[in-house]
């Protein structure tokens, strides 16, 4: 009987041992950051990075693309030659207008002359004249021979505003073929290789209208979709803060630039662009963005991420708030000191850092070095 006993004894103990020892289910939370500007929120809202100065730059004429001085990522100035278009045969024709004005002035100078000679001409008739020393007949034909040279002076300057016109025309047709840069920019894409024939309108076969994209950086913008039910929410010049997903650590300020006073009927939603009021040369065209549109310019210190936690992981032990941080399969106690709540979440100033694995909701039962076992969520 008392061997019984004592066995009884032996396996309460180990039961309670194995209790005392065995890991506890526990569920995990991760520490994060988040930003102030959550406080401030009204509304938010998706879209994308747009260029307000964007064009495909083509060319009038149509020739076949004899050089190509840029690529993807190129930075031009107004006026810059991005490429050139065959133009030997309107070249020609361009030097051939300049040699016709040339001629045109050379000839205008023969009738000066010629006038010239004219006027001494019918001088001299006029006092031969008077002296009876020339017939009344032979004078009008010095006066004639004068008109007439008048008259050639002035045909000859109309010839040369002929010939600087078509100088002109010749020297438009030769800029044509040069394709310039409308606009500071970038390259976004290169529509067209050396070789490919260019055409106003494309509509060739094989052809190619735009020779690059390019587009003004300093003109970005995100063009976010408002619901309806929510443009009262937004204002012109309110303040904004936007995050694109290509760099998500980044939070950027914005203003309302303007709102097009139209609605989509088909998505029933206001397009509003928001100019960004931080520069990034990593901020691109097409990248996608999210919109906050804020109560409130933020300071400059609200416009850096906190760390936060759940506040359900926090708990009092002996009059000290603390967290229970895993660390492999045990946990470790760790004091924290708090700040502000950001919506659900509550601020960590010291105590844990991003990334921390800490338990949802410690128990009582919870002390510092217990093993756990990290439970699968409730659904």
């Amino acid at each position: 009987m008392l061997s019984w006993a004592l066995a009884l004894l032996v396996a309460i103990a180990g039961f309670i041992y194995w209790r005392s020892t065995a890991p506890l289910a526990v569920e995990l939370h991760s520490v994060g950051t988040a930003y102030p500007s959550q406080a401030y929120t009204l509304l938010n809202a998706t879209g994308y990075v747009v260029a307000q100065r964007k064009a495909a730059v083509a060319s009038k004429a149509t020739g076949r693309l004899e050089w190509l001085g840029v690529r993807e990522g190129s930075s031009v100035k107004q006026g810059e030659v991005l490429a050139r278009l065959e133009n030997r045969d309107v070249s020609a024709k361009l030097e051939q207008a300049a040699a016709n004005v040339t001629l045109a002035q050379a000839n205008l100078e023969q009738a000066q002359a010629e006038s010239q000679e004219a006027e001494r001409a019918f001088q001299r008739s006029g006092e031969l004249l008077e002296r009876k020393f020339v017939s009344q007949a032979a004078h009008d034909s010095a006066i004639a021979r004068l008109d007439k040279a008048r008259a050639a002076i002035s045909g000859q300057r109309a010839a040369i505003a002929v010939a600087q016109a078509n100088l002109r025309a010749a020297q438009v047709d030769v800029e044509q073929t040069l394709i310039r840069a409308p606009f500071d920019g970038v390259v976004l894409t290169k529509n067209a290789n050396v070789g490919d024939v260019i055409t106003p309108f494309s509509s060739a076969t094989g052809s190619q209208a735009a020779v690059v994209t390019m587009a003004d950086m300093s003109t970005l913008e995100v063009e976010a979709d408002v619901s309806e039910a929510s443009v009262g929410k937004v204002a012109l010049d309110q303040p904004c803060e936007m995050q694109l997903d290509a760099l998500p650590d980044m939070r950027f300020r914005g203003v309302v630039a303007r709102m097009v006073p139209t609605v989509d009927r088909a998505k029933a939603t206001v397009t509003v662009k928001v100019r960004f009021v931080d520069k990034d040369p990593r901020v691109l065209p097409e990248m996608s963005a999210k919109v906050a549109f804020l109560s409130k310019a933020l300071a400059a210190e609200l416009r850096t991420p906190r760390t936060v936690i759940q506040p359900s992981a926090v708990v009092e032990r002996r009059g000290t708030r603390v967290v229970f941080v895993l660390r492999g399969d045990r946990v470790v106690e760790t004091p924290v000191e708090l700040g502000e709540k950001l919506g659900e979440l509550v601020e960590v100033i010291k105590g844990v850092t991003p990334g921390d694995k800490v338990v949802a909701a410690p128990t009582p039962q919870l002390h510092d070095g217990a093993r756990v076992a990290v439970a699968a969520p409730k659904s």
